[in-house]
Order: C-alpha cells, then structure tokens, then sequence
C-alpha cells in the first residue's frame, strides 16, 4: 500500500499546536514528529513560506526521509512547497518547476507538452513563486506490474477580487499545470496531482455557494470541468483525463471542508470550502486507489491534510535525486564556512621558570618597563602636578551679588517677650496629638482622591463594547485592511464564530461603525 497525504500548512516554522508538537520548528526532531503524525510514505506540503536563505537543516534534512523544495523567488516568507517521500519511496526523479525553466537536466522528471502558447519570460514568471515539485516514482501493481507515478504537488495561485491581474496569473498557472499533466500521462506514466488548487470546484464543496452570483460561471471551476471527469461517466465519454479522488469515493458527502477563515472562527462550525484535492488519471483511480479521506482533526493551519491510499508497492530509488535538500551545499558539508577563514594565532611558547624564591631584586628586573612607568608618574606630593577637576558642590556656592550685612553694623536688640511658657497637661497633649493626626489622614485622604479623580479623567479606559443585535452579547473590534476610502476604519460585529445563516449559534449580521477617539 501507498498512502500520500498534502496538506497546506501555512507556514513550515511554525509551531503546530494541533500535532501536540511541543517543541519548535529548530528542534531536530519538531518535523519529524509530524510526518510521523501523518503516518503517510509520502507527504506534499504546500505554503511553506520558507526561502532557501532561511532554511534550516532541521527542516531541509529529517531522518527517515529525503524532500525536495521549490522556493518562491519574487518575496520572502511566501509561497512554496515541499514533498517528503520516506527513504522506502525514494523517487528517480525530482524537479521543481512546472515549465523545466529551472530544470538541471540531472534527474529531472522531462516531458514538457507543447507549450508554445507562453514565451520564456511567462514561464520563468509562473515558476519564480515556487509552487510545484514534482517527483517521479517506481510502483508495482497488484498484477505485478512495473509502472511509472508522477506525483505532482502543486500550490496553485489565489485570484484577489481587487487584483484582476492575479486572476489572470492563475488561470494561465491553471493552464500551464493542465499542459504538463496531460504530457506527462501521455508518456505512459501515471499521474497524481495533489495540493491546495485554491478552487472550490462544485456547490457542495462551498458553504456559502448558494449566495455567491454566477458560481458555476468562475473561471477556475470552469477549468476544473474541462480536467475533471465524472465518476459516474463511461470511459468514452469522459470530458476530463483526471478524477476527483475524494469525490470518488464520496460523492454526495456534504461539509467535506477543507479550509476555514481564522479570523471569523468558522472552522467551530465547520463553515468553509473544499480546495485540497488529489486527482489522479482515470485509469489509476479505478485500479489502485483504495480510498480518499479528510482529516479535519488535525490542527495547526488554516487548511486541514488530505489524502489517499493505493493498492501498490513502491520501488525505492538507489540514490536520491539531484534536488534532494541533503545535496544542497549547506547541508551536505561542501560550503565553506567562515570559520574556515579563521586561523587561529601561534603563541609563544611560555618558559618554565624554576621553582625558586625570587628576591627583591630579581623581582624590580623582571618587569623593568612597569618599574620605569611608576618612577615617572608625577605625584601628589610633587609641586608640579595640581588637581584641575571641580567638585560638584562648587557650582552651588551662595551668589556674591546677595547682600550680605555688613559686619561693622550692629543690629538693635529687641526684648524679648512672652518668652514664659505655661506647660499643659497630660490630657490636653493627647488631645491635640489626636486631633493633629486625623488632620493628616484627612488631608492624605483629600489628595488622594484628587489625584485619583485626576488620572480617572485622563485615563478613562475604552469604551464598553456594544452588543449585537442578535444575542445582545458584547461585540468585537475589527479594522478594515481592503484598499478604498475605509481602509483602517475601525467596526464593531459580532463575536461569534460565522456559520450557516439558519445556525442560531453562529454569528448574527450585525455591524457598527466605531467613532473616531
């Protein structure tokens, strides 16, 4: 058996809670212990968001497996796939890439199609975001048959409703993905494509496809149509080479979701679309696949793995493609370091002096130079040497422009008057030293509510938050970050996870403005 599972993680470095994966992305043993959670022979991860500057070898490098990237080269931290394939699955080829502008001729996969329709500048543009590897395999069938299997992981590109240009970058990547496969099926190899096609291909595989104008009419599930055919269809009749493999086995299973929107919460109610997918050619779907599956237990990203199990044996390469990470300068140990231009300094060698008592004047020999240093320096006693430094408390000596009285003018003396005190007696003493300490509280007390009501009215604190029209519980804040004239406004919705409209438990439509401070 042959399990294969994708999944868009979002992000490689990241911790992922969901796989109860407590250490980080560094640890040596963080990816490792999640491809073990998958529990597949090969595991194709899309979004990886890594370039290869910032790759470590704790990703690049596991025990167990050989992988292969493709990095984005137009932004950082963007993009990018990944495909680990157990050392028992290692392919005799890999390649990144769909158009073979970056192919090395060493191991490659081959077979491009006819793809006159793009110039060269449009093919090294579509491949420069790193978002397919392909990776070539040698099975066996039940029969006993020797075959060829493609797979090809793919993270295809998201159409930004205020970017028209990117729709059209993703549909000539649509086109550019269909024109390789069908290449590569017509060479006799089987073929698989799986990963994040960012498309939700029918209404039952959206949760809201009911609303949404013209949703058969997209372009992109237009173009699934044409490469897609139906299970339940004839072989001659067929208007696609490539099956839908979950939808296969299930074909009217609803809720089959496989991304959420963070941010509303929707994946507590299961409100989202299915836009991971693994296709396979006709004939390989009939005969080998066993089952197709979701796993929307697995946390940890916004999209959740999918997968497939077929009913074949892979024969493992000897030596792993050219591609492999383990190859890359950095981590195969062929990169000089810096260290390596680092030679450290010879020392003298330090002379054993016997073990004897020095006398004095052994001792003034043998730092002569220090000696000489301290004859010179001047000292206190000598008359040369006079401190220039001022003490602080100079700069606070009494003005001389204040009078001063004059020390020949005698002051007249006046007599003294009242100077007999009458002493009081215990009990007076105690009750003026009672009344003088609830004067101090009271006045302690006064200040400090002055100063309290002070700081109140300066730091009052946000406001309360309003509540929604629905459950009257207190809404959250939210910032507009779409380009147009409200980018940055603040508003108010409600706090609830987003789900179906009849849910009484999912958000409710209320919306506010929230006044400028």
């Amino acid at each position: 058996m042959l399990r294969v599972v994708s999944w868009n993680i979002n992000g490689i470095r990241s911790p992922l809670q969901g796989l109860s994966c407590q250490e980080s992305s560094n640890c040596p043993t963080a990816l490792r212990r999640i491809l073990d959670k998958l529990d597949a022979d090969i595991v194709c991860l899309q979004e990886t968001k890594v370039t290869r500057d910032v790759l470590t070898e704790p990703l690049a490098v596991v025990e167990g497996y050989n992988s292969y990237f493709s990095f984005s080269r137009s932004r950082s931290g963007y993009s990018g796939v990944a495909t680990f394939c157990k050392d028992s699955t290692t392919p005799v080829a890999a390649e990144e890439g769909l158009s073979g502008v970056f192919a090395t001729l060493n191991g490659d996969v081959g077979c491009y199609g006819n793809m006159d329709e793009f110039t060269q500048e449009e093919l090294r543009v579509l491949d420069s975001e790193g978002r397919a590897v392909l990776t070539q395999h040698k099975i066996r069938t039940s029969e006993g048959k020797e075959k060829t299997l493609t797979l090809i992981n793919v993270y295809c590109p998201h159409a930004d409703p205020g970017k028209p240009e990117r729709l059209s970058f993703k549909m000539r990547f649509y086109r550019l993905l269909q024109i390789r496969a069908e290449a590569l099926l017509a060479a006799g190899s089987h073929v698989i494509i799986l990963g994040d096609l960012n498309t939700a291909h029918r209404p039952i595989d959206h949760c809201d496809a009911g609303s949404m104008e013209c949703f058969e009419e997209d372009p992109g599930r237009k173009w699934m149509d044409g490469l897609l055919s139906n299970p339940g269809m004839e072989a001659g009749s067929q208007t696609g080479l490539f099956m839908d493999s979950y939808r296969c086995f299930h074909p009217k299973q609803e809720k089959a979701f496989t991304c959420w929107s963070v941010v509303s919460g929707a994946r507590h109610l299961n409100y989202g679309s299915r836009l991971d997918y693994v296709l396979g050619d006709r004939t390989l779907v009939i005969d080998t696949f066993q089952t197709s599956f979701l796993l929307p237990e697995v946390m940890g990203s916004d999209h959740c793995p999918v997968g497939a199990v077929l009913n074949v044996s892979c024969m493992p390469a000897k030596q792993c493609p050219a591609l492999c990470t383990r190859f890359l300068p950095e981590f195969a140990g062929t990169q000089l370091k810096i260290l390596r231009f680092l030679v450290p300094l010879e020392q003298e060698p330090v002379r054993v002096q016997p073990v004897l008592q020095p006398s004095h004047q052994t001792q003034v020999q043998k730092h002569p130079r220090k000696a000489r240093m301290h004859s010179t320096r001047p000292r206190k006693s000598q008359g040369g040497f006079k401190k220039t430094q001022k003490n602080l408390m100079s700069y606070f000596a009494p003005s001389s422009n204040l009078l001063q009285p004059s020390p020949d003018v005698e002051l007249p003396s006046l007599p003294l008057v009242g100077t007999l005190t009458i002493p009081k007696t215990p009990e007076e003493v105690t009750v003026d030293t009672v009344v003088e300490e609830k004067a101090k509280v009271s006045e302690a007390k006064d200040e400090k509510e002055v100063r309290t009501s002070f700081w109140k009215s300066m730091l009052s604190g946000p406001s309360p938050m309003p509540l929604c029209g629905g459950h009257r519980e207190p809404c959250v804040m939210r910032t507009v970050k779409k380009a147009g004239p409200n980018l940055g406004r603040h508003f108010y919705m409600c706090a609830r996870p987003r789900g179906p409209p009849s849910d009484p438990s999912s958000r409710c439509n209320f919306f506010l403005w929230s006044r400028p401070s």
